[in-house]
Parts: C-alpha cells; sequence; structure tokens
C-alpha cells in the first residue's frame, strides 16, 4: 500500500542580493510503500536535502504534489496542508532526522528524548523509560543524559537525533545522511533499529553517502543527478 506518492515536484531558489535562479529539483516523480526504505544518492547540491525538506514541508515547493496517507487527516497533499496539519504530522506520524541537533534552550539530552514521547500524549513515566531504553540503545553514555547537548561531539548529537526520532516510531521516517559521523558499531545499530522499524511497517526515504551501509537495508535506489532522479 503506498503510503506517499510523489508527483512532478520541482523546487528552486531565488538569490534576490544577485538576481539569480538556483535550481534544485525539477520533476521529481516516485512512490513508497508502507515497510519499504527508499535510498537517494548524488553529489553534494544534487537536490536531495530539498526533496526531504519538501515533504517535511520546511520547504514549499513550486510546482507538484506530495500525497501522504495520513491517519489523521486520509490522503492529503503536504504542498497544500496548512501550518497546523504539518505540525500534527510532524508530531504523531512524520519523523525527521538531521544532521543537525535542534534542541530546546536549558533542555538535557534525557528531557528531548522524552520530550518527543510527552508530545504524543505519552506519560511521564512512560516516555522517561522509553528514552533512556533509546538512549542505551544507541550507547550514548549515561554520563552526558542530564548535559546539555551543545556540548556534545558530531556523533553523539547524531545518536541522540537518531533516538530522539526513533523513540516515536513514526509511520514515515525521513533520513538525511544518518549515519554521517558514526564509528562502525553505531551504523550496525542504526540499521538493526531501521529494521526493525521497516518490520512493523514504518516507510523510509533516506539520502546516503555511504553505499555499503545501504546494502540489505534499502528496498531500492535513486541517484539525482542534476536535480533530476535516475534509477
Amino acid at each position: 500500500m503506498s503510503m506517499l506518492k510523489i508527483e512532478g515536484l520541482t523546487k528552486n531558489f531565488y538569490l534576490h542580493n544577485v538576481q539569480r535562479e538556483i535550481k534544485s529539483c525539477s520533476h521529481i516523480s516516485f512512490t513508497l510503500d508502507q515497510g519499504e526504505f527508499i535510498g537517494i544518492i548524488g553529489l553534494s547540491g544534487a537536490g536531495k536535502s530539498t526533496i526531504m525538506k519538501c515533504i517535511n514541508r520546511t520547504y514549499l515547493p513550486m510546482q507538484g504534489s506530495i500525497l501522504y496517507d495520513s491517519l489523521a487527516f486520509g490522503e492529503i497533499d503536504l504542498c497544500q496542508a496548512t501550518e497546523r496539519q504539518m505540525l500534527y504530522l510532524r508530531k504523531y506520524e512524520i519523523g525527521y532526522v538531521s544532521q543537525f541537533l535542534n534542541v530546546m534552550p536549558r533542555t538535557t539530552a534525557k528531557e528531548h528524548v522524552m520530550n518527543a514521547l510527552l508530545d504524543m500524549g505519552k506519560s511521564e513515566t512512560v516516555a522517561e523509560q522509553e528514552a533512556a531504553e533509546m538512549l542505551s540503545y544507541f550507547k550514548l553514555s549515561e554520563d552526558l543524559w542530564d548535559i546539555y547537548p551543545n556540548t556534545f561531539s558530531g556523533g553523539e548529537r547524531l545518536r541522540l537525533n537518531l533516538a530522539h526520532t526513533m523513540v516515536k516510531k513514526p509511520r514515515l521516517m525521513l533520513l538525511d545522511e544518518p549515519t554521517a559521523s558514526l564509528d562502525n558499531k553505531t551504523k550496525i545499530l542504526v540499521k538493526e533499529m531501521l529494521q526493525k522499524l521497516k518490520n512493523k511497517d514504518t516507510a523510509m526515504l533516506g539520502i546516503f553517502h555511504d553505499l555499503e551501509f545501504m546494502d540489505g537495508i534499502c528496498d531500492k535506489v535513486f541517484n539525482i543527478s542534476e536535480g533530476e532522479f535516475q534509477c
């Protein structure tokens, strides 16, 4: 069953200071099914992250449609969804793992993961237990749980991002270079958790430079070149 259907997605950027339009991605079309994992590869600047951010509605597409089969609203075009609808979907159904950590001020690592569950309506007891389990799974030292993450290394920040998103067990998960600064042992943990979520019908779209990591986990791989998909 299709969870995501993208047709003719196009996004360019206009640089007002030099009056120049920059092409990012053009006429992107594909379908993502329940429990399916599609990987996107390509050179830096080819438009990979733009596709992800359009789905997450960080960017507003210029053309095309992004049809998502949501539990809350049925089939909804994310290009046309209201901000309130997008906030709801990001909270309950769509997870986004970024390369960059974005944490509320004066929030510890453990609180950051707990907040993802508290926002979904989980009790504080359940949120604390599940947050601890996920932080432990990703080998984030317990000494760091009550520390503000702005002091963390790149690998620690990425592991915290993974824990924050995966603890929610989203229906649709978007991963922007989820293994960029991880060691090989942690990459194995990430792959195993992704497989568990796949087995529970989470649909995933991921950007990778690590082609070896994609083996055995991605069902399809698209190469984006000059803003267009090549199978």
